[in-house]
């Protein structure tokens, strides 16, 4: 067709069609947009029986050209009398198999499982509850870890969401319930770069506390067990009544983080705070969240306050960027270790009383103690001068 000014119009192109393949608009799913568009094959297998296949979704990268694609793989399979994927038990639905591993974590992991179960319900229910494993892609994986990384999320915190998929993908297939390989192992892990350079002088740990306790005495008082004992988050919210020897100031950690269960000793300061919050059970929790007295339960707090996160940037983190130079809840338990060994503890000694499984776990406060080496030079240098001037010669009377 010409126009007047002697152009040729193109004739509008119709959209390419491929035969067995049928788009199903979302009513609920959107994509860019516009509603989101799940992609099906169909063809017959060798009986002649027509199969439906659900291929995924246009959100998930998936076009009408690869939903094609899958249905000539499957077409190839039928042809050579390979087995197909829709005579095959059909994978279980995530929601499922997370269900029994958190389940089995409860007698199985450090902390009963709840640092798993929050990043189970934060992070992965909401995207892969309704997906058979079959279904989930490494595409699907990078796509979290994206939209993590846009949350701004921690990379130790992206990385234990794919770890804990990679568990119970695992799981699964150890207990039987599906066969296949983890997609994990197509994503690459995020870089760590978490270890913590910051820590509190002793003016900036009581101003820290000071603000805490004029808002909230229950932050406050995690974030003593933080400073004075070392301990984690989630060791101070497992403790228990029967946990604490009262008399003598002892804490007892069952479920660390490395499963090894270690004795802390306290001061006074911690002391008195455990006494005024022993629990009325010696099964329940020492902290609580607030409305367990009114529901009637003991609620286990699982996670540190906003308050503390408020309180720490508004002294502390205003203009910070680096993650390794902000205030966070963990500080506290640097702090600790990195004011012992500026009073001159032995490595061992951090070691012990932080629960670290190895020595080179606690090698990075090495820096921070005072140096036997430039001791012991000095301690050379004297004796020398005292040998020296013992036998002082006299060049004049030689």
């Amino acid at each position: 067709m010409t126009m007047k000014n002697g152009n040729t119009k193109k004739k509008k192109r119709e959209p390419e069609k491929f035969i067995g393949v049928q788009e199903r608009p979302s009513n609920k799913r959107t994509h860019n947009g516009e509603p989101d568009v799940c992609y099906f094959i169909y063809y017959r297998n060798k009986d002649q029986k027509l199969i439906g296949e659900k291929v995924g979704w246009a959100s998930e990268g998936y076009t009408p050209k690869l939903a094609s694609i899958v249905r000539g793989e499957r077409l190839r399979s039928l042809r050579h009398s390979e087995e197909l994927p829709s005579e095959r038990p059909r994978a279980p639905y995530f929601k499922n198999v997370a269900k029994k591993y958190l389940e089995w974590a409860v007698d199985n992991k450090a902390g009963g499982g709840f640092d798993d179960e929050n990043r189970y319900k934060n992070h992965l229910a909401p995207r892969f509850d309704e997906k058979r494993l079959s279904e989930i892609s490494p595409l699907d994986l990078e796509r979290m870890k994206s939209e993590l990384i846009k949350e701004k999320k921690a990379p130790a915190t992206i990385t234990h969401c794919l770890k804990l998929y990679r568990q119970i993908f695992n799981k699964a297939v150890a207990w039987g319930l599906h066969q296949g390989n983890n997609p994990v192992k197509s994503v690459k892990m995020p870089t760590l770069e978490n270890q913590r350079e910051r820590f509190l002088s002793h003016d900036e740990a009581r101003l820290l506390l000071d603000e805490l306790k004029k808002v909230s005495e229950t932050i406050h008082d995690i974030a003593l067990l933080g400073l004075y004992c070392g301990m984690r988050a989630g060791e101070i919210f497992d403790l228990r009544g029967n946990d604490i020897d009262f008399t003598n100031g002892i804490i007892t950690i069952l479920n660390p983080k490395n499963k090894t269960t270690r004795k802390v000793d306290t001061n006074n300061t911690v002391q008195e705070m455990l006494l005024r919050r022993k629990p009325d059970k010696p099964t329940d929790y020492v902290f609580t969240k607030k409305n367990h007295k009114k529901e009637g339960t003991n609620d286990r707090i699982t996670e540190v306050s906003q308050t503390f996160a408020k309180v720490a940037d508004k002294l502390f983190n205003v203009g910070v960027k680096d993650r390794r130079q902000r205030v966070v809840f963990h500080t506290l338990r640097h702090t600790f270790a990195s004011w012992l060994a500026l009073n001159g503890e032995s490595l061992l000694t951090i070691k012990e009383l932080l629960g670290h499984k190895t020595l080179a776990m606690t090698q990075r406060y090495a820096h921070l103690m005072p140096s036997e080496k430039r001791r012991a030079i000095l301690r050379l240098e004297e004796a020398f001068q005292e040998k020296v001037n013992g036998n002082v010669i006299h060049l004049q009377d030689a």
